[in-house]
């Protein structure tokens, strides 16, 4: 049996990424096209009200800029820290099951939780761990 060409090779590999180039052609003519009918079908009545800056059901008033509190940004830390913490944990404890793997995913997670202690005691310091 003789050898495949370059020439062969190289239309398979094209011919398997041409199957993602139509896929993606098709995902974007669905988008263009669900946009198109919605531009065609809507209504257009712009008044003073409808162009009005809108955000979150309050009128606009006054100045631009809001104060936000700094200890949300904590939150949404510690949030971060938990989650990737539960998300680690799980697959972590298939692995280290696994045979051959004890010791190395061992030191791996004992690296990583002190990590997330670290977080924690940065937390713990800055007092966001006490409920006012």
């Amino acid at each position: 049996m003789p050898e495949p060409t370059v020439a062969v090779l190289a239309a398979d590999y094209f011919a398997s990424y041409s199957v993602v180039g139509l896929l993606a052609l098709i995902g974007v003519m669905f988008v263009a096209v669900a946009f198109g009918a919605g531009r065609l079908l809507r209504p257009v009545a712009p008044t003073p009200e409808k162009l009005l800056t809108y955000e979150c059901g309050v009128d606009p008033v006054g100045e631009g800029w809001a104060h936000t509190q700094v200890r949300y940004y904590v939150y949404a830390f510690l949030y971060v820290i938990f989650a990737v913490d539960s998300i680690f944990l799980f697959p972590w404890a298939t692995v280290f099951a696994a045979p051959g793997y004890g010791g190395t995913t061992l030191v791996e997670m004992f690296i990583f939780l002190g990590f997330l202690a670290v977080g924690l005691l940065y937390a713990w310091k800055k007092g966001v761990l006490a409920w006012t």
